[in-house]
């Protein structure tokens, strides 16, 4: 659009004010090339880092990374590895340089080849550093290769480097999705053995693997740890457990759960959207706008799906007036609905002959899109 050309324009404006002021930086343009590569324009990242040094700033290691971060956190993580095939021999890559790029292979995700650049990195000369180490093991697990991960920890205990809390998070996180809640354990009490002081992140992992198995007395007890340990648990803590005992049907406990999260955190959007849910699937619709309120009462904003939720709800139960509210709000803060939910109010609103509602909704909605909500 003519704004996001002109908005670039007066960046680049700014860039040579900068320039004939002595203030040009490395950060400077590494804040540029994110900027482009957030937006997918790749080219542009890559030829903001071509011309620094017609701007007096020489490209380093730094802005090299920094070049190969922007492209692999907007998901072009081939373009990245091509990049660095092709400049390395101008950079000596270090540890951070393989992080990225093991990372970015991990995002994609691609286990083979972020195995190929941690070996290749080795085999470089290059040490890996603890962080690199970290998201090796992060990737591993996520794949569920979580003997292989366990072969990396070696590895970097026989050199001296021991393990994160980052670490044993994701080995407990892996060990819980594939079930084997004995080795979760086994990884939390070896962790405490070796001094390394859990974190919120530890304790969650823990609390999942125990609600995977069903194990929801265990779980309570890891959250009466942290209170002792004075690890604050968050919405994750909450929301994890919360789902657990949905998915076991039992609303009445998972309920409990999030009143007990009110005294302790702030819900987030995905503690609302699921209790709403849950009241709504219940036909507890009632029960499920007095949360909605105690919601709004916090100044939480509600998503899409918040809408959604508790308008299908609503229009479960027949009405369409508080269902109508809720539409007109969710429009009016610029949100499109979704073609379900507004076909099944405009279902009810036909039943209830009520066209000229359905005729206000859609006037309101044509000032946010051109295309039809229903077919």
């Amino acid at each position: 659009s003519m704004a996001k050309i002109r908005q670039y324009e007066i960046m680049w404006d700014l860039v040579n004010k900068m320039r004939s002021k002595g203030i040009l930086n490395i950060e400077t343009f590494c804040i540029i090339m994110r900027k482009y590569a957030r937006a997918q324009k790749v080219n542009e990242a890559i030829y903001t880092f071509n011309i620094m040094s017609k701007y007096d700033v020489s490209p380093n290691l730094s802005a090299f990374n920094g070049l190969l971060s922007a492209l692999s956190k907007s998901k072009n993580i081939r373009k990245a590895q091509e990049i660095f095939y092709e400049k390395k021999h101008q950079f000596e890559p270090d540890s951070k340089t393989y992080s990225i790029l093991i990372d970015g292979w991990g995002r994609a995700p691609n286990l083979p080849k972020a195995r190929e650049i941690f070996r290749e990195m080795v085999n470089s000369g290059c040490s890996p550093d603890i962080v690199t180490y970290g998201i090796m093991v992060d990737v591993l697990c996520k794949a569920g290769r979580t003997d292989e991960a366990i072969e990396i920890i070696h590895e970097m205990e026989s050199v001296g480097c021991l393990p994160t809390s980052f670490i044993y998070t994701a080995l407990i996180h892996a060990y819980g999705i594939q079930n084997r809640i004995e080795d979760a354990i086994d990884t939390f009490f070896r962790m405490e053995r070796n001094l390394v002081k859990p974190d919120v992140a530890v304790y969650n992992a823990l609390i999942s693997a125990f609600c995977k198995v069903e194990k929801f007395r265990n779980a309570y007890k890891v959250i009466d740890e942290m209170h002792r340990k004075r690890v604050s648990p968050n919405s994750r803590t909450f929301n994890i457990l919360i789902s657990g005992l949905i998915d076991r049907g039992e609303a009445k406990e998972a309920g409990k759960v999030f009143y007990r999260m009110t005294k302790v955190c702030e819900p987030d959007a995905d503690s609302y959207t699921m209790i709403i849910k849950m009241l709504c699937d219940k036909n507890e619709v009632d029960v499920a706008f007095k949360v909605w309120k105690y919601m709004k009462k916090k100044q939480f904003d509600p998503s899409l799906h918040m809408f959604s939720v508790l308008i299908n709800g609503l229009c479960s139960q027949g009405d369409e007036t508080l269902a109508c509210v809720l539409m007109e709000e969710m429009i009016e803060r610029g949100i499109r609905p979704g073609r379900h939910t507004f076909r099944k109010l405009r279902e009810l609103l036909l039943k209830k002959e009520r066209k000229d509602v359905i005729e206000f909704l859609e006037d309101k909605i044509s000032l946010l899109v051109k295309e039809p909500l229903w077919d």
